[in-house]
């Protein structure tokens, strides 16, 4: 315990040390930015901040506040000046939150040097004199698999140029190159952060490739090989473990922007993309190897991976495996007649394209179950469909619609012109099997049903690729069902005992491997029931669709739809994955990371290889365990569920209570961040309809309520939750289940992580609005109940006590933005006056402007 409290506090010191002081070493150039006025705004904003920081502990109004920094500091203070010297705040505080991520990224190998690596290595070295521990092992990494899949949701706001700049800044700060850190400073004065047009759905796909070039190829790459390396150092066969997917291009679920093209050109962009990768490295491979022998295969691979990376007229299949059969034979050359020298150049190569292949990321199909509902209404509305399904068809009941299924393939003769979704879903079809021509049958081969709630949801999808284009053998598809709400959480195994038993579905599953993919979704169960509810609901989830996975013999793999925050399933998520008791299938991790979390934590190869290590560790580690999930012991489930019910009850009151929409819609920028130039995909479902929160989208959900600084859902019913249990006097079995438990462990640490990004002081003076006074002080209050019962139950005197360096992290990072929170207040504050349209318009874009620099600095925040 001393060795660990002693190895936190060198964390925290190397922190102060490498981050905070060179930060504020770094800050001073600042001042030589190239905005208009950049001295005046550097010398006033130190006193800004003093006055907004003062201003919060005595509960002013942001009006007040700003008001009264201008009166004493500026002489000029007309509605036009005020607002020009707050947007060179914004302009400054924006690019200070880049470099604060800089010199953090910088330190990052630091940060983490006693960290754990290779929990591989440590079963292997274990299992030397245990036969039966090397067969489990072998066994495990067998099975094992790490999918991480890039989402392009709307809150990554740095665009590629500014990416690149972060690349090259955190470079010259671990050098502490002071020349180039100015030049690198000067450069993203003078880049613009945000795009004047909203990105298409191809423009967000090139967007993230950043990090599939830049990044992910190399991290992946590196980690593979110390795999191999470790398996080859025990004699055991070498097993690729990391696949990467992709959404952007595939995804349509609500997003009107995505069409078939757009699915084609992101397959192409991302092949062309990973040739260059290839070209690349053959390069450096090309200086160095120039020995005879070679010479031809070294020009074919040339001419070949040139053609690909260059050319329009790239081949129409998967070549992958003729350029790694032409390097292996350079290789061997090297071996047998040139002492192996620089063979490891060859070997590197040949690793990447055993990875990628000919795709890159695979890239995932995503629709919504009711719009492919309507697809299968208008296919058996033609010939020769029409003639063989009852006409009451829609009528049936779900046994009795499955009965009617005739999965057959049929050459369809449509009459009737489709709708727009119709025909892009029938058109997505058809090209993904020329997708899988193109770049190979990993290239597109998931189909995810998004709001699944039965059966015959996946079963009419599969009819509907039977109609359009292909057959019951080449059906290279695994088709995905996403369950999401906490209603649809709870009938999961049903559904899937369904398909498990439907003799179609069974012999396609056992042509694929015997493998199901299934999607669980955070986001929208947290907004529907609430942080504890969506968490629980998940965990039995999981245990009753293991349970009928192991009862069919399918080995289950678990997609989680996993966000930036802890309401949307993030934090600390390696140690959600290591929780994982023997009765949930976690042979395969399956995560989407997305948003700006995307950059925090894989926005440099350091910190990629660190988190996938880490995911790999998890997996590992939870495979070898041989105890149970003590959460299904009847104690301390029936606990959890009692807590779960209270806590879901407390979410949905608060949800019904008649000013929540309302709230939000005034005191949060919802209502402005339509507006927001960053994504392809409208806030909401039914984008032209009155705004319902049914039709939010649980990511707007939750950034409106981080940029208030109160993250409702990343806690809110939990205190309740905690308080009735200790009122039942249940309190020492939740401490027992606390401490035992590291599943409810993780839960409770990510849930103190988002209220550690709460600030209730900020909107202190929204106490004595009379409308929504009340209502704010049961926010606060529940805050409160839950910040006072979490601590009493971890023992700790503050949030986060245990992760000192995020704890400190995120302190600074709170303190930089401060001011930009407070503008945001301001700005919808005026927004509720009688204005002109030209002072509308600039306080629309002063509050806009805020979320940027506060979502980049949460880092996890929406």
């Amino acid at each position: 315990m001393m060795q660990k409290q002693r190895a936190k506090g060198q964390r925290e010191s190397v922190f102060n040390n490498e981050v905070v002081s060179r930060f504020e070493l770094y800050n001073s150039l600042f001042l030589t930015l190239p905005f208009y006025r950049v001295k005046d705004t550097g010398t006033l904003l130190p006193l800004f901040i003093k006055y907004c920081e003062d201003g919060v502990k005595n509960h002013e109004t942001p009006a007040g506040i700003i008001n009264a920094f201008f009166e004493k500091y500026t002489q000029n203070n007309s509605k036009k000046d005020i607002i020009d010297l707050l947007f060179r705040f914004i302009q400054y505080i924006e690019r200070q939150v880049v470099l604060f991520d800089a010199v953090e990224d910088a330190s990052f190998n630091k940060l983490n040097a006693d960290e754990e690596h290779s929990a591989l290595l440590v079963y292997l070295k274990k299992g030397v004199d245990n036969p039966a521990l090397t067969e489990k092992i072998e066994k495990l990494i067998e099975d094992f698999s790490l999918r991480l899949v890039l989402t392009a949701h709307p809150t990554q706001f740095y665009p590629g140029s500014v990416l690149s700049i972060i690349t090259d800044l955190t470079t010259a700060i671990k050098t502490n190159d002071i020349s180039t850190i100015n030049q690198l400073l000067q450069q993203l004065g003078k880049t613009p952060f945000f795009n004047k047009k909203s990105p298409t759905p191809v423009d967000e796909a090139l967007s993230l490739a950043w990090y599939l070039e830049n990044v992910f190829y190399f991290a992946a790459a590196n980690i593979q090989s110390e795999i191999d390396k470790s398996l080859n150092d025990y004699n055991l066969e070498s097993k690729k473990i990391i696949e990467l997917g992709f959404w952007p291009g595939g995804d349509r679920d609500g997003n009107p922007n995505v069409h078939t093209d757009s699915t084609i050109q992101v397959s192409k962009m991302l092949r062309q993309i990973l040739y260059r990768c290839y070209y690349r490295d053959f390069r450096n491979l090309k200086r160095r190897i120039t020995f005879r022998g070679v010479e031809e295969n070294i020009a074919k691979v040339q001419d070949t991976l040139y053609q690909q990376a260059f050319s329009p007229n790239i081949a129409t299949e998967d070549i992958s495996g003729c350029v790694i059969e032409s390097l292996n034979k350079i290789k061997t050359t090297l071996n047998e007649d040139h002492d192996g020298l620089f063979s490891d150049l060859v070997s590197d190569l040949i690793r990447k394209m055993e990875l990628y292949g000919s795709h890159f990321a695979s890239l995932d199909i995503r629709q919504d179950s009711r719009v492919l509902r309507d697809v299968h209404t208008y296919c058996r509305q033609s010939k020769p469909l029409t003639t063989l399904y009852p006409e009451n068809y829609e009528a049936l009941n779900e046994q009795e619609k499955i009965n009617a299924m005739i999965f057959k393939s049929a050459k369809v003769n449509y009459t009737e012109a489709p709708n727009a979704l119709t025909e892009d879903t029938l058109q997505t079809i058809a090209e993904i099997k020329q997708i899988q021509q193109i770049n190979g049958a990993l290239a597109c081969h998931r189909f995810i049903i998004s709001n699944c709630q039965q059966a015959s949801d996946i079963l009419q999808l599969i009819e509907l690729f039977l109609y359009n284009g292909w057959t019951e053998d080449e059906l290279t598809i695994d088709f995905v069902p996403l369950f999401e709400t906490v209603h649809d959480l709870a009938d999961a195994a049903s559904i899937m005992e369904t398909l498990y038993s439907h003799p179609f579905y069974k012999k396609h599953l056992q042509k694929r491997g015997g493998k199901q993919h299934i999607m669980l979704g955070f986001s929208d169960s947290t907004k529907d029931g609430g942080y504890l509810m969506a968490n629980w609901s998940i965990f039995n989830a999981k245990v009753a669709l293991t349970t009928t996975a192991d009862k069919h013999n399918i080995q289950l793999a678990f997609f989680d739809g996993r966000g930036g925050p802890p309401s949307r399933g993030g934090g600390k998520t390696h140690r959600f994955y290591a929780s994982m008791g023997k009765e949930i299938a976690n042979k395969n991790i399956q995560l989407t990371v997305q948003g700006q979390s995307i950059s925090s934590q894989y926005g440099s190869i350091d910190s990629a290889e660190f988190n996938m290590e880490q995911l790999i560790n998890a997996g590992i580690s939870a495979g070898m365990k041989e105890k149970h999930n003590i959460l299904l012991d009847p104690l301390h489930k029936n606990l959890l569920d009692e807590m779960a019910t209270e806590s879901f009850d407390a979410f949905v009151a608060l949800r019904k209570h008649p000013l929540f929409l309302s709230y939000l819609e005034k005191f949060s920028p919802l209502t402005l961040l339509s507006k927001i130039t960053i994504s392809s995909r409208p806030v909401k479902r039914n984008s032209g309809e009155a705004l319902k929160l049914e039709d939010l989208r649980a990511i707007s959900f939750v950034t409106s309520w981080s940029q208030l600084k109160q993250n409702i859902p990343g806690f809110y019913g939990i205190g309740t939750a905690l308080k009735s249990q200790l009122d039942l006097g249940n309190w020492d079995k939740v401490v027992k289940t606390y401490q035992e438990s590291g599943y409810f462990k993780t839960i409770v640490d990510n849930c103190m992580m988002s209220m550690s990004k709460t600030d209730f002081a900020i909107t202190a003076y929204f106490a004595n609005d009379k409308t929504y006074g009340a209502f704010w002080t049961m926010l606060y209050n529940e805050f409160k109940l839950s910040k006072e019962l979490l601590l009493k139950l971890s023992g700790h005197e503050s949030l986060m006590e245990n992760y000192p360096v995020e704890k400190r992290s995120i302190s600074v990072r709170e303190k930089i933005v401060l001011p930009l929170v407070l503008i945001q207040h301001y700005a919808l504050e005026q927004l509720q006056h009688d204005l002109t349209e030209e002072e509308q318009q600039s306080l629309e874009k002063l509050a806009i402007r805020t979320v940027y620099g506060i979502v980049n600095a949460g880092r996890n925040l929406a």
